[in-house]
């Protein structure tokens, strides 16, 4: 179990950390870029350390994931400090429909009857996100915020399928060499912005990210551990859950970010199709 708690505990700090930058008016691609090089110096470490195939397949699969992974971050990091920490993190938890979605459409798989109630209930989640942002300043500029959570969901969610395409065609040697590849260019990709745009480089910003690509990393060495001890049926709605109450439990706590009535309702009902979507998959 600790494993689990350990995982839940990393990834909930890569939220608070952004809501913390936030806080802070730090600039979230710099933040990104010192998270980024501390993560592909880890990745880097475990992979010289560990059995290791390498292709040019690999290496493509993995620089065209970086930027996706640079777009997702990013994405997340604005929607914390535009929609709040609990609503952000609902939303990056129920990408996993994307994969379901797409694995439906292109491997042909067969969506049960709980899958089609988890779709459902997405889909009145994101009506409440819609209703509680709204309500929030009651101004139609609050839509911007509820497309910026969709886009979240979309982008995390292609993420986490293509690395289910990357784990069905490629061997498993090859998988800390991607990890590497990913990181390395999603640096380079953040980094490279930052000079094109002539973003000042805050020092305080920068070692901030640096310090969140620790949870980052070893949220999926946790995660993977927390797999070889419990069953994934377990192990995936547990974390999803653990992640959304412990970030609005942390939110709250620090910064008294509160939810409105809808935005709780959001909560339960993404909470319910986190559920329905997470038990059988894997």
């Amino acid at each position: 179990m600790l494993p689990l708690l350990l995982t839940i505990l990393c990834s909930t700090s890569i939220a608070l950390i952004l809501k913390h930058s936030d806080t802070k008016q730090g600039e979230p691609i710099v933040l990104l870029a010192g998270n980024y090089l501390t993560a592909s110096v880890i990745a880097l470490l475990l992979m010289l350390f560990t059995d290791t195939s390498y292709s040019i397949e690999t290496f493509i699969f993995g620089a065209l994931l970086g930027f996706l992974f640079v777009a997702s971050f990013f994405a997340f990091a604005k929607a914390v400090a535009a929609a709040g920490t609990a609503l952000a993190t609902i939303s990056s938890r129920l990408s996993v429909i994307i994969p379901i979605v797409f694995s439906i459409i292109f491997f042909d798989e067969q969506p049960s009857t709980l899958k089609l109630f988890g779709f459902l209930f997405t889909g009145i989640t994101f009506v409440f996100f819609y209703f509680s942002l709204l309500k929030q300043n009651n101004s139609s500029t609050e839509k911007g915020k509820y497309y910026l959570l969709l886009f979240v969901l979309i982008a995390i969610g292609v993420n986490d399928f293509s690395m289910k395409v990357f784990k069905d065609t490629r061997t498993e040697t090859d998988e800390p060499f991607i990890v590497f590849i990913i990181f390395l260019f999603a640096f380079i990709y953040s980094s490279l912005f930052i000079l094109l745009k002539k973003i000042k480089i805050n020092k305080t910003t920068f070692f901030t990210g640096v310090g969140l690509g620790v949870p980052n990393v070893f949220s999926t060495i946790f995660l993977l551990a927390a797999l070889s001890q419990l069953t994934a049926i377990f192990v995936y709605p547990s974390i999803n859950i653990g992640i959304i109450l412990f970030t609005a439990i942390g939110a709250y706590a620090i910064w008294r970010e509160e939810m409105n009535k809808l935005g709780i309702a959001a909560l339960i009902s993404g909470v319910i199709a986190i559920l329905l979507l997470s038990i059988n998959s894997a």
